[in-house]
């Protein structure tokens, strides 16, 4: 019996392995026809793809065709008209050449018929001119034979005769004139001088060095002191001037050789006063804001001269030279009321001698804006006040009396002698000068020159009568080290190149700030 379940069980086993194998075979023949379907289906989808592609391809190639062939038709016609346009113009030039040339030739008919007349004309006074000079060689015979004397033997005779006259004349003249002259012109030039310098005489306006500004309490002075005295050092870095704060009551003493400094650092202290708020971030916001208003001063001082002086048509840049004027001084006299007294000199010397009063005013009021130009300092400020001129298109008398009234330049007008004089007449007054005054500034000046000529220096203040420099330099290009070298270089150059009393102490000083915004 378990033989025959054995036996059963193969046969079953092999039944059902016979019937998977046919099973799988279905199963493998069914998916090769699904596959070969959906391949059949795949290439007709397919084809029917290529063919709309290429319909698409050839309606594009054909619309670029007509759109290439319909640009080019109205690039051609454009042409051709062009063409045509362009032949009706050589026609129409032809045309309106041939009617010049009819007119040309027109007009050579019309001149040679003048040519014949005038050819005509000239032969009938060719005719009239021998006729005349017959009957007068017969005039000269005639003369000849009563004198007894030719024609050149009489004519000079005659010369010689008038010749003679003429001489003894002209040297009792000349006689005259000379002793005429001699006996009034010297009495005549002092005459007009003194009564120009009486018509014209003004207050002297001596300029110091420096300038108190009154306070209403030892409190206030103490908050423009600061803490450790930071107030003063901001106010005094931003200024360029010294600020003295002594036992004085009720009184601060500024001191800078530049007027303009002293002004700003005068207004700037009184706003601060004034406003209360007294911090270095404050003092240097005023101090900017008051440059700035000094500066539309300046401006304003400068037109409101001209108009006194009724000068007009003056470049605005002029205009702002002599408004600089005020803040300036020359020998210790103010140059601004040195200009304006040349320039009323000026006008009556040149209205006394007949010659053109206005341009003599012009010429000496901007007789010496050199002075006040910052720029190219080796040059004489007579030769930058020319060149100024120049630039600004001055008449060329005025820029001749600027740059000869101190004899650099050959003088080529009449009006050049009378800035000469006037400005020597303004200068020579008994006390309007003081020249060791003018010799200190230009010292202060060539101090600052002398730092400002390195490399990364920004600004430079020569203060306490030029014993200190102190010099702001560019924290971004110079290190600690090299301000510690800079001082030692600046101060070797000043013992090399300057004569100067005592010593003179170089305060290098770098500040490094961040600046943010909260917004």
């Amino acid at each position: 019996m378990d033989i025959i379940y054995i036996v059963i069980a193969i046969a079953g086993i092999a039944v059902g392995f016979a019937v998977d194998r046919v099973l799988l075979k279905r199963s493998v023949d069914k998916k090769l026809q699904e596959a070969e379907e959906q391949k059949k289906l795949i290439l007709k989808e397919a084809e029917v793809t290529g063919e709309s592609i290429k319909k698409d391809r050839i309606l594009e190639a054909k619309e670029k065709f007509f759109k290439m062939k319909q640009e080019f038709d109205e690039e051609s016609n454009r042409k051709k008209n062009q063409i045509i346009s362009n032949e009706n113009k050589l026609k129409q030039r032809e045309a309106n050449l041939s009617k010049q040339i009819e007119q040309n030739k027109r007009s050579e008919a019309e001149l040679e018929s003048q040519k014949e007349n005038l050819t005509a004309q000239l032969e009938i006074v060719k005719k009239r001119k021998e006729e005349f000079e017959k009957l007068k060689a017969q005039e000269v015979t005639i003369l000849e034979k009563a004198s007894n004397l030719s024609a050149e033997e009489a004519k000079a005779q005659l010369v010689e005769t008038l010749k003679d006259e003429a001489r003894t004349d002209a040297s009792a003249h000349i006689k005259q004139i000379m002793e005429e002259a001699n006996m009034t012109a010297t009495k005549e030039a002092k005459k007009i001088v003194l009564q120009t310098i009486q018509r014209t005489a003004t207050e002297h306006a001596i300029e110091n060095c420096v300038s108190i500004f009154n306070i209403e309490s030892d409190d206030i002075k103490g908050k423009i002191i600061g803490r450790e005295g930071r107030n003063i050092r901001a106010l005094e870095a931003s200024t360029g001037v010294e600020i003295i704060v002594d036992d004085t009551p009720e009184a601060i003493i500024i001191s800078g050789f530049d007027p303009v400094r002293r002004e700003i650092a005068r207004l700037s202290l009184h706003r601060l006063v004034q406003d209360g708020r007294i911090h270095p971030a404050r003092i240097e916001e005023i101090v900017a804001k008051t440059t700035k208003n000094i500066e539309e001063e300046i401006v304003e001082i400068g037109e409101r001269t001209v108009i006194d002086l009724g000068i007009h048509g003056l470049h605005p840049e002029l205009i702002k030279l002599v408004g600089r004027m005020r803040f300036r001084s020359s020998y210790g006299q103010n140059l601004l009321q040195h200009s304006r007294e040349v320039a009323k000199l000026c006008s009556t010397l040149a209205s006394e001698l007949g010659l053109n009063p206005k341009l003599a005013k012009r010429a000496g009021l901007l007789h010496d804006i050199g002075k006040v130009w910052p720029d190219e300092p080796e040059k004489p400020h007579a030769i930058i006040g020319m060149e100024l001129a120049q630039k600004y298109k001055e008449n060329a008398e005025v820029c001749n009396a600027i740059g000869a009234h101190h004899d650099e330049i050959e003088m080529t007008s009449m009006i050049s002698p009378i800035v000469q004089a006037c400005d020597a007449i303004s200068g020579s007054r008994p006390g309007a000068r003081r020249e060791i005054m003018e010799q200190y500034l230009k010292r202060l000046k060539e101090l600052e020159s002398v730092a400002l000529s390195f490399e990364g220096v920004n600004k430079c203040y020569a203060i306490q009568a030029g014993r200190e420099l102190r010099v702001m330099v560019d924290a971004e290009n110079v290190t600690d080290q090299k301000a510690g070298e800079l001082s030692f270089g600046i101060s070797q150059k000043i013992e090399k190149d300057m004569q100067y009393p005592g010593q003179i102490k170089v305060t290098v000083i770098r500040e490094t700030r961040a600046v943010a915004f909260a917004k």
